[in-house]
């Protein structure tokens, strides 16, 4: 499998407090990794990397078939570049229906004065039906995003990042706060995602990273501590003491 991502000695410091230590990551082209760590190991800092909000003091960071340099592009070029991500929090368009969003997520992957002249067409609402059905939301096409429940304003939100066609797919603890029903759908989702696609999971739930079956990279103190099986990272010395030692 080729690599997607590259990061390679990567550092970065704020007032003194190494944020991230000399860090080393791929990430293959159709590939689920879960990224976990005890807090403050540097897991929200190593996705702004990645996005370009920080930029770091050393190191590099590859991406794609011609290796660009992600450290030389914007959030918006790396954006367009197919490095999607999804916060915490879902932030979606409440007072617009399901459809719409979805709608309008679609649109932001043309150009600024093709969206002024933006008219939907019946791939356009093709599309958005086949995302719908893909995150489970296809019966609220027509609902106000604010009246959705939590998880599901959160696969709507996945559902947006969808539309734009990332490579990369990077989540921000989805699990939190939903139910036990929402989780198993969330896991489908991101897993089905993967097939065609990286996407990259940042989580505190052990169970969840568990469902999704997959390699996982362990943070601590800005860089990696372990990676493997959630079974082989969970037995490794060192990551019981960081963890167990919180």
């Amino acid at each position: 499998m080729s690599t997607l991502l590259e990061v390679s000695g990567v550092s970065v410091s704020f007032d003194g407090f190494r944020a991230i230590n000399n860090l080393s990551f791929q990430i293959g082209q159709a590939e689920m990794r879960a990224v976990i760590g005890p807090n403050g190991a540097g897991k929200t800092t190593f996705m702004d990397i990645i996005t370009g909000k920080t930029k770091p003091d050393a190191g590099r960071v590859l991406w794609g078939d011609k290796s660009q340099s992600l450290l030389a592009m914007s959030e918006s070029q790396i954006a367009q570049a197919g490095v999607g991500r999804k916060f915490q929090r879902p932030t979606v368009f409440e007072d617009q229906s399901v459809a719409d969003n979805l709608m309008l997520a679609l649109r932001k992957n043309r150009s600024p004065l093709s969206v002024l002249r933006f008219r939907a067409s019946a791939q356009d609402h093709g599309k958005v039906a086949e995302i719908a059905q893909e995150i489970g939301l296809e019966a609220a096409l027509h609902r106000k995003a604010g009246e959705l429940s939590h998880g599901q304003k959160q696969w709507l939100e996945i559902g947006m990042l969808l539309a734009q066609d990332p490579q990369l797919l990077l989540v921000d603890e989805p699990a939190a706060g939903m139910t036990p029903a929402e989780r198993e759908h969330t896991t489908a989702l991101l897993v089905e995602a993967a097939k065609t696609r990286a996407v990259v999971v940042v989580e505190h739930d052990m169970e969840f990273v568990r469902r999704l079956d997959c390699k996982v990279t362990v943070l601590h103190e800005g860089s990696v501590l372990a990676e493997g099986t959630l079974d082989r990272v969970t037995s490794d010395e060192k990551v019981i003491e960081v963890y167990l030692g919180r």
